[in-house]
């Protein structure tokens, strides 16, 4: 039994690795570059069927400070659209993965891009190899790639996925890009801010104690803040820092402080408006990408309220997947919840009732995204001046504090 066990046991594919080669070509040239490769004798094999007589293989070196580098949303975006390029050119799947790997920038992406095809050359789907990364790669993905192999229409479908994720990366990133702007102008004004308290107003109130004449208000108002702020204010920087982390460890951890904050960001003036915008474009989207690649309804709903990206909504869709499941049609499940504009039920219910339904959800979420670009337009627009505003309250007014009492000596003068 112990020989039958070992011998059944199978040896876990060798990963992949750069090597630099140096040699010459067939007119005797000397060339050299990098070649992917399992080990020396295989890129050896490989270069000799290219035409080229290695001299030396080495393994390429990486030095990376800090650990691997984090793989993001626009890498699985970019590997997605290039391989739909490649299938779509006809390439095969194995020869594509090891395209669209030269090409990558992010080593770590590369990484995993060539273990997936390590695992497809032993014999398991792309679907498959694209589950054992869940942190890249969710069900949604995975879901439309597994249609896509057993419809014998894979090219088509990454085609459809990358589409996808290209909408939904360019609308996160411009939401993403809105609320950097502010966010840094304000941490730039508290830096200055608290420069100006800590360094420059000191040196005012020395100067101001060999007047011994009285202040004015505003100026001992402000004398009060930079006293605080040296004595205490790392009290404030803590508690700043306390607020933000418990923010991010709740939105993680806490199921009902995340619902919370969905339901306060939904509220939001102005903020409100684009997340709710952003949201149902999200909905239509993927409902849309879901239900034209052939997956049933009730799975996309299921497939659409796990990429919803607020809980309002989720919770939403999933009341209208089991309205659905008894039988209940698609725009009076939608009405039911309360949530979902006019416009977005009226073109469901034409979807379907012309039997249109992919087509008619992909222009509710083409308009809503061009909302959002609206508003996240007029949101910058009108936060420029009001910041600049701001700072040249705060700013100007700790000049003003500091420069008020000698004005009031010289004019006396």
């Amino acid at each position: 039994m112990a020989k039958a066990a070992k011998a059944t046991k199978t040896k876990a594919p060798e990963k992949n690795h750069t090597f630099l080669y140096q040699g010459t070509d067939k007119k005797g040239a000397k060339v050299k570059g990098e070649i992917s490769g399992k080990n020396p004798a295989l890129v050896k094999l490989e270069l000799k069927k290219q035409g080229i007589n290695a001299k030396s293989v080495n393994r390429k070196l990486v030095i990376n400070i800090g650990g691997k580098k984090k793989i993001t949303t626009m890498d699985v975006t970019i590997f997605t659209r290039q391989m739909a390029t490649m299938m779509k050119a006809g390439v095969p799947l194995v020869q594509s993965f090891e395209i669209v790997a030269d090409g990558l920038d992010n080593p770590t992406m590369k990484e995993v891009v060539l273990s997936i095809k390590s695992e497809v050359e032993a014999g398991n789907n792309f679907a498959g190899a694209l589950r054992k990364y869940p942190q890249h790669f969710d069900d949604l993905f995975c879901s439309l790639v597994d249609s896509g192999e057993q419809s014998g229409a894979l090219e088509t479908m990454l085609e459809r996925v990358a589409v996808y994720k290209e909408k939904a990366e360019a609308l996160r990133l411009k939401i993403k890009k809105a609320m950097k702007y502010p966010i840094s102008v304000l941490v730039i004004a508290a830096v200055v801010t608290g420069i100006l308290l800590v360094k420059v107003v000191p040196t005012f109130k020395s100067l101001f104690d060999g007047f011994g004449a009285e202040l004015p208000a505003f100026t001992l108002f402000v004398l009060a803040i930079s006293d605080w702020v040296q004595a205490k204010g790392f009290l404030l920087v803590i508690f700043i820092a306390a607020i933000i982390t418990g923010y991010k460890e709740g939105r993680k951890r806490s199921p009902a402080f995340n619902a919370l904050a969905d339901r306060v960001t939904l509220k939001l003036p102005i903020v409100g408006d684009i997340a709710y915008k952003a949201t149902v474009a999200r909905y239509s989207r993927t409902l849309s990408t879901t239900f034209a690649a052939g997956v049933p309804l009730i799975e996309a709903l299921e497939s659409c309220a796990q990429a919803a990206g607020n809980t309002v909504y989720r919770d939403a869709i999933l009341r209208i997947r089991d309205d659905v499941s008894t039988g209940q049609q698609l725009q009076f499940a939608m009405r039911a919840t309360g949530i979902f504009p006019s416009m977005a039920l009226q073109m469901v219910a034409i979807g379907e009732e012309s039997g249109a339904l992919d087509a008619m959800l992909d222009k509710v979420a083409t308009y809503f995204e061009a909302e959002v670009d609206n508003a996240v337009d007029g949101l910058t627009s009108m936060m420029e001046p009001m910041i600049m505003s701001f700072l040249g309250v705060v700013i100007g007014g700790l000049i003003i504090a500091m420069y008020l009492p000698i004005f009031q000596i010289g004019a006396v003068v």
